[in-house]
């Protein structure tokens, strides 16, 4: 008898109602695989590019969710190196993390200590990683950078803030509410815009004595990428990695010529993407959340049954990030 398991599933790309609880088919573990039984599953603003269908990355109909955390409840044929009851987590490029059980390749899974908390692992496991690729390997920051954090009171941009400080730069944040600010500054920010009161273009260079940032770090997309331009420093470089407030609309490339200055739109898998660089980049996210190098909060837990107001949550700029307890 074929086992089954509950999942989300988009049919259609749509708003947060496109995201139904079914019953989907549960395979074995085929050779280098592990059958999981999740515990959490993070929320990210990919997810809702995908439901929305400004990604079509997902098969439809598909299950969302880049990634989980649970326990091996089985492992294929040839998988070494796990065993049943080991606690892991891992992100998977082909989605599927919204769901109460699931099959994963062995080789994107990884051992989560004890000391962490599996809701904390599954809320920040992907944004952690991005976070250390951006500040280490996209653009390393050197100690006495200045350097721009769209959005730094978000998920992602807490991480980059906080992993920018402990690099010796000097980091200032933009945020929009009274709650963003405060976490921003709790990131570590040397100075927080609120760019919904001040002129962030005129706010950066006064700060910086007309000098500019080095790098501004920016997932927000069309309603800030002007901006993150404008104020970079002669060779700065803009690093767009989201597009929370909608699609940027086409560069002329001449702009950056002026201050010879450099764009980059990376891709995380870009730079875990060996079995080797992904155990040794979650190995080092992980040791420094059991230090408290990285002190991480939830902002809200959802059923895996209420996918949908998680994602209504995270659109409306809730105080993330949000997990679905599976």
């Amino acid at each position: 008898m074929t086992q089954t398991t509950e999942a989300i599933v988009i049919r259609a790309y749509g708003g947060p109602e496109a995201l139904v609880l079914e019953e989907v088919p549960l395979p074995p573990p085929g050779p280098g695989e592990l059958l999981i039984r999740q515990t959490a599953a993070g929320v990210n603003f990919h997810d809702i590019y995908v439901r929305s269908g400004s990604y079509r990355t997902l098969a439809l109909p598909g299950i969302p969710g880049l990634e989980g955390v649970g326990v091996v409840e089985a492992t294929g044929e040839g998988v070494t190196g796990f065993a049943p009851g080991d606690r892991v987590a891992y992100i998977e490029r082909t989605y599927g993390g919204y769901a109460r059980a699931r099959v994963v390749d062995a080789a994107l899974a990884v051992p989560v200590p004890d000391s962490v908390d599996d809701a904390v692992a599954a809320a920040w496991y992907l944004k952690g990683l991005t976070a250390q690729a951006l500040v280490a390997d996209v653009h390393p920051v050197s100690p006495g950078a200045n350097v721009l954090v769209q959005a730094a009171g978000g998920g992602v941009g807490q991480l980059v803030a906080r992993v920018a400080k402990l690099r010796g730069a000097t980091v200032i944040g933009t945020a929009g509410s009274d709650e963003k600010v405060a976490l921003a500054q709790a990131a570590g920010c040397d100075a927080v815009i609120r760019y919904r009161e001040e002129d962030v273009v005129a706010r950066v260079m006064e700060l910086t004595g007309g000098a500019g940032v080095e790098v501004a770090y920016d997932a927000v997309g069309k309603d800030t990428f002007d901006g993150s331009l404008a104020v970079l420093a002669t060779r700065g470089h803009l690093v767009n990695y989201g597009q929370a407030s909608g699609t940027i609309p086409p560069l002329d490339i001449s702009r950056l010529g002026a201050k010879s200055l450099s764009l980059t739109r990376p891709f995380l898998w870009a730079y875990v993407g060996t079995r080797e660089k992904l155990v040794a980049a979650s190995a080092a996210l992980f040791g420094a959340m059991a230090a408290g190098a990285l002190p991480l909060a939830i902002g809200g837990r959802f059923p895996l049954a209420r996918a949908a107001d998680a994602h209504a949550a995270l659109e409306a700029r809730g105080i993330g990030p949000y997990v679905l307890d599976c």
